[in-house]
Parts: structure tokens; sequence; C-alpha cells
């Protein structure tokens, strides 16, 4: 979505909250998430804005948070795109302002805990290794099978650049080979994992986002 339909979108919902996220695997995992935990989006005026990436969240953060048209702003990102978020917050000015004491938080070498506590929310490696790890190899492959494409990632698997790394690193690179799956998959992993096995990073953004929620 570009910076300037987000707007657009945020203004003709009537959006109270914004959660960003890189793209539409993370939108339907978070929205995914939210209907897991009984979190009704829409009723909250909580709209997922997915940036086609990290790299422009600066823009985003512009039109959307205090300089544009001043919504709450919270967000889940790879933990490869750190910086990109922390240089969009920083320009922001979001630093002194909302950190306060706790500025010191970015003094550590990843800035995790300090992005963490501003509502923005790393997954670590990516939220398909976030949600493979929490299901395990074995249901994501009861996944796979349910969707009719096991004998896709069998053949995946048996590639010479594929065979004999971990089934976790065949299935990551599985969803990620054509953009319908990595679109099509996340939402139902989430539906699939056991109670309690819930990725932290999905959990504390939506939480992040229902804390940030004006109160009538």
């Amino acid at each position: 979505m570009q910076p300037a339909a987000a707007v657009s979108l945020a203004t003709s919902t009537n959006a109270a909250v914004v959660i960003l996220v890189e793209g539409e695997s993370d939108q339907g995992a978070v929205e995914a998430m939210a209907r897991r935990q009984g979190i009704d989006l829409q009723g909250a005026r909580i709209l997922v804005v997915p940036m086609g990436g990290a790299s422009g969240i600066a823009r985003f953060v512009e039109l959307l948070g205090d300089r544009g048209l001043g919504l709450p702003l919270v967000g889940l990102y790879d933990e490869a795109e750190i910086g990109y978020v922390r240089r969009a917050l920083e320009r922001a000015g979001w630093f002194p302002r909302y950190l306060g004491s706790r500025q010191d938080l970015f003094e550590d070498v990843d800035a995790r805990a300090g992005l963490a506590a501003l509502g923005f929310h790393a997954c670590v490696v990516d939220l398909e290794d976030e949600l493979i790890r929490a299901l395990g190899a074995e249901a994501v492959l009861a996944v796979v099978a349910a969707e009719h494409e096991l004998q896709r990632f069998q053949t995946l698997a048996q590639q010479p650049d594929h065979r004999g790394e971990p089934v976790e690193a065949q299935l990551h690179r599985f969803l990620g080979t054509r953009s319908g799956r990595k679109i099509h998959y996340p939402p139902l992993l989430v539906e699939a994992l056991p109670p309690g096995s819930e990725p932290a990073c999905l959990v504390q953004v939506l939480r992040s986002a229902v804390a940030l929620i004006p109160q009538a």
C-alpha cells in the first residue's frame, strides 16, 4: 500500500490506531491472530497497514503519526530491518517524547527493547520463521498437506540446492517461493497454533494496539 492510500483508508475508516506491518502476509497473520484472541479490529477501529517493505516506514510514520493524521502507531518488523524502524521513529521525534527517562534503552546494541517500549515488535528472522518454530515442522507440513501442496513441497525439498537442509529451512523456502503462497499460508498457520504457542511478536503488537485505543 502506498502511504497516500494508507492516509485515505485511515481517514475513510475513522481509524483510531494503526498497526504498520511490512507486507500483506504479515497483515493476514495479524488479522488472524486478532480473530483468535477475540479482538474485533474493525469494531476497535484498529487498522492494519501493509507498507510493502520496511524501507518506506518513515513516510508512513510521517503521514499517519504525530506530524500527519495524529494517529497512535504500533508495528511489526523483521529483525534485519530494525535500522529502518529506528531511524524512522528517531526522525519523527519519538525517542525523547515517548521514552523519556527510558531513552537509555536505545543504547543497547539491537535497540529492540526500546522499540518494543514504543509498540514496535520484532519478528526473530521473519514472521514465517516465527510461525514455523511455534508450530513445529510436522504441524506445518500438515497444513501444507491440507492445502494439497505436499507433493510440491517434496519436489522443492529434493532439489539439489535444498536437499539435506533442515526441514524448517525447506519449509521457509517453500512458503516464500510464490507471492500468493506467502500471503496464503500465514493466516492458516496462525489458526493451527496450539494454545499458548503463539509467537510473542504477534501477541505483543496486538496488545500494544489495544492499549492505545482512545477511551470514551
